[in-house]
This record gives C-alpha cells, structure tokens and sequence, in this order.
C-alpha cells in the first residue's frame, strides 16, 4: 500500500463517547456537497469480512483476548478494510472519511494494553505500508465524561467502555502523546463542548488543512 492516490483519507480518533461517529457523520454531510464522493467508513470494519471480525473485538467478556491477540485481529480487520474499501476509494479520487484507523491501535492496544509500540510499528508496515491519513481529528475529552457518555447511549458493542478506567486514562494519554508527535497530521479537538460546538471546531480544521474555501 502506497501513499499515492487522489483522494482524501481523514481520520477520526479518541476514547469512548467522544462522539466520533456522530462528528463523522456530520462532517461527511459537509463535505458531500463540495469535495466531490464522500466514503464515510469505520474500524474495526468497514468491510465484509473486517464486520465479521469487528464482533469478536467489540462484544463478549473483557478479558477474552490476551493483547497480543486482540492487536493481531485488529490488523487483520484493518487489511481487509484497506484492500477492500479504503484503498480503492481512494484510487478513484474520493475522499475517505474513517471512524478510528491505526491510532486506535496504538492507544488502546500499546498505551492501554502494553503491547510494544515498535511492534505495533512493524505491524503497521507490514498491513498498511506507507499509507497514512492526510488529517487526523483527535476527539479528546475527559475519561469520566466519556464512560458517562458512552454507558447513556445503550446497546451493545462495549466491551472496551467495561474496561477499567486506568486502561481508559492511559488510552487518553496515548493519543495525546501520538497528536503531540505528529502535529502535521493530527488535531486535537475539544470534545467536552456541545456537539455543535466541536463540528464547528472540525470544519474549520478540514478548512485549514485541507485547503477548502471558508463557508460564505
């Protein structure tokens, strides 16, 4: 996989009830009238067979993977994410808007679970190569008010919102660290304001870093 394409790959990432699908969304809406086709995806998922692995990540007893495994199934969804919907969307000129990619990976599984982040880096050369998103949109917010969020919501796929809340602060802190490191890619975005208020604080970034024209 190769970073050479005409599309758009734009990334939302953060903790749990950050409000990333919802933002996804809206901005998809947004940018469906003026940047041409819009590909609105997810991780796990966004694929037939990574929708079948999805489940084995999202439901089920907290502890039934080990982290090495939990990471490996991960990649496993995102390659077939990649080869399947990501990679050729983006080779006709669309522009890709995800709900989580790799960072999730990195914060969850090597911040939050342990895993070596090297190999986490391996893992990604090997699955991905050197594609990487255009932007990413970092929806931070703190780990209470997230949990609270997320438990409001209801139904299913919670297996990682049962996890402790010392996973969830080292989760946090690892996607700020991964902004930190990567200021051209990533923004943070503060996702304890009203939902308006945080898709008004995307739109302008994509407007900034996309070079999009300001609304009139």
């Amino acid at each position: 996989m190769t970073e050479n394409h005409q599309g758009r790959f734009i990334t939302l990432e953060g903790g749990e009830g950050g409000g990333k699908s919802t933002q996804a969304r809206r901005l998809a809406a947004m940018l469906e009238s003026e940047a041409g086709e819009i590909l609105l995806t997810r991780e796990p998922g966004g694929s037939p067979g990574a929708e079948q692995i999805r489940g084995l990540l999202v439901d089920g007893e907290v502890h039934r993977w080990d982290a090495i495994t939990e990471t490996l199934l991960h990649f496993a969804a995102r390659r077939d994410h990649l080869v399947n919907t990501v990679q050729p969307a983006l080779a006709r000129g669309a522009w890709v808007i995800s709900d989580r990619f790799a960072d999730s990976t990195m914060a969850y599984q090597g911040f939050g679970h342990g895993v070596d982040r090297d190999a986490i880096a391996e893992l990604y050369r090997i699955c991905v190569g050197s594609l990487k998103p255009d932007l990413t949109l970092i929806l931070d917010l703190p780990v209470e008010a997230g949990l609270a969020r997320a438990a409001g919501r209801g139904g299913g796929e919670d297996r990682y919102e049962r996890m402790d809340v010392a996973f969830h602060e080292r989760l946090r802190q690892g996607f700020l660290e991964i902004a930190g490191r990567e200021p051209a890619r990533c923004v943070v975005i503060d996702a304890a304001r009203g939902e308006d208020e945080v898709h008004a604080q995307i739109i302008a970034a994509v407007r900034e870093r996309m070079a999009l024209p300001s609304a009139p």
